[in-house]
Parts: C-alpha cells; structure tokens; sequence
C-alpha cells in the first residue's frame, strides 16, 4: 500500500476528527458506522484512494461496512477481495446500469448477484449514463433509459424482478424524481425488500420533500450525501439537508459520504465531518446513529449491532 495515503488517517485520529476507538461516543466516532456509497480505484477517473485502502481506512476508523461503488465496472469482485484484506469489515459491491454494462441488463445483475462470495449487494439504476442526467447536462450522446411515456420499460421492469429474486438493493441512481417514485411502486409491486432514493435531494434528481416523504412510504430509505465539508457552499447545503431531514423524519434516511474523489476528503474523513455537521445542527447522536448505523444495516441486509 501506498505509504502516504495513511497520513490523513493518522492525522484525523491524532485532532479528534475520527476519535478513537475507546474514547467516549461522539458524532465523529465512525465506530460501527456504514457508509453505502464509496468511489474507489480502479476507475476511469482519478481517486483518492484504492478499494482495498477504502477498506482498510474503514476499519481503522471502526466501522462496520462500506459499499463501494463504480459508475461503469461492477464491484462484486473487489468487495470479495477487500474483505480478505480487512476481516471483520463487511465490505459489499454492486452495479450500475450504465451503458458499459448494457444498460437495464437483466444478465448483468444475474451475473453480479452470483460473483464469489455473494458480496453484490446494490443495484444502482443508471447514473452518468441516465437519460435524465445527460438531458439536465445539456448534453447529446446515447443514454439508458427506464421509462417512457410514463411508464417503466419492460427492461426495467425485468431488472427489478431481478433485484427481488436475488434480494438485492434497489438504488434509483441519477433518474427523474419521478422515475424514482415508479421504479420504487414498481419494487414494492414485485416485492422488493430493500430500497435506496440515491442522493435524492441533490441534481440531477432534485425530489421534493412530499416526493421524498412518497418514497419513504413505498419502504425506501432516503440518501443524503455529504460530499466534502471543505466547500463554500458546504453549510447551505447541510442547512438544506437538515431541514429536509426532519420533515421526512431520521427513521427513514441514511447518511452517506460519497466520496473517493481525487482532492476530496478521504471518506472515513468526510463521512464524520458530515455527521460532525449535522450534529452541530441540533440532531441528537441518537437520530445520528439512526441514520448512520441502523439504516444502512437495515437497506444491507444485516442484522442488528
């Protein structure tokens, strides 16, 4: 492992940003927390750190999960390999139903489901690749799309079959707030026990609070996404999250860092600035590790801490 990357670790350890492991409870012990979206090399991009360091920095911190995420290239395959290099960490993968993987494809998810070790966990409907995201981005290439006229595809619906039969995690990726709300109709129809608003409150999805209150009704967890502290726009939009948060209620939303990025905070670090952030906005530890520990166990599959 690359020496270096261990600094900022040791760095949080030492000034309280992560404390440590037999200290008191706080909002930034990481201790047993999940965070549900982690971007990791190998990628097509640059990132901060590898999956198997993801891995090894979360259990450091003391958490008890992460999943780690790639728009383009399942994860199964390297959840199976981090886990053997941090026991005691459940580590779990997925895919997203971007154009590398052939977009709504039923044998993607068939094939991810059974990868050795049974780590693919999470089913992220397109992202990057979204006909929503590439319209909101102005953009003309081909997409991935999951409806039409207002109505799911027959594709997507088969994907969701999918999600059921294996049990695996419906996450709504970068599609319209009202896709979301038909794909998330369309899995309690077909019994799906385990489903995810991705980010919903941020662009390209931008769901109201009653369309996030919706989706919590269907049995869906609500994500927010902490990004980076460090930004100047950082307090508004945890004001933003707060506000929305106590609307929809702690009991149905999961916090998350989605972080990896090259010049970002790692996500051990950005994941308790985040849950630091919200603390100081008068959320109590309880709702805190409601959000950050229970409801995540719960979307995963896992039992109770």
């Amino acid at each position: 492992m690359r020496r270096y990357l261990f600094a900022p670790l040791a760095f949080a350890l030492a000034t309280g940003l992560i404390a440590p492991r037999s200290g008191q409870p706080a909002a930034n012990d990481l201790t047993g927390a999940i965070d549900i979206h982690v971007h990791s090399a190998p990628d097509n991009v640059a990132r901060s750190l590898d999956g198997l360091e993801a891995a090894r920095f979360a259990k450091a911190a003391g958490m008890r999960a992460i999943v780690l995420k790639n728009h383009y290239e399942p994860t199964a395959g390297l959840a199976f390999l981090a886990r053997k290099q941090t026991p005691g960490l459940e580590v779990f993968g997925g895919i997203d139903l971007n154009l590398t993987v052939g977009g709504m494809n039923v044998a993607a998810v068939e094939h991810m489901a059974q990868v050795s070790g049974g780590f693919g966990r999470l089913v992220w409907m397109s992202t990057f690749d979204a006909e929503n995201q590439v319209r909101f981005s102005k953009e003309n290439r081909p997409f991935v799309r999951v409806s039409q006229r207002g109505e799911l595809l027959p594709e997507t619906k088969a994907v969701i079959a999918a999600i059921a039969k294996h049990n695996l995690v419906l996450a709504t990726g970068h599609v319209s707030a009202e896709e979301g709300l038909l794909l998330l109709r369309e899995g309690r129809r077909q019994g799906v026990q385990h489903m995810v608003v991705t980010h919903a409150i941020n662009p390209p999805i931008v769901m109201t609070v009653p369309q996030m209150k919706e989706a919590a009704t269907l049995g869906a967890f609500i994500e927010f996404v902490g990004s980076t502290m460090r930004s100047a726009e950082a307090p508004a939009r945890v004001d933003r999250f707060a506000e929305a948060i106590r609307q929809i209620g702690p009991a149905f939303c999961i916090l998350s860092s989605d972080l990896g990025q090259a010049n970002n905070p790692l996500p051990v670090e950005g994941f308790a600035a985040f849950i630091a952030a919200l603390q100081a906005r008068g959320f109590a530890d309880r709702d805190l590790a409601r959000m950050s520990k229970e409801n995540p166990a719960r979307l995963l599959g896992l039992p109770p801490a």
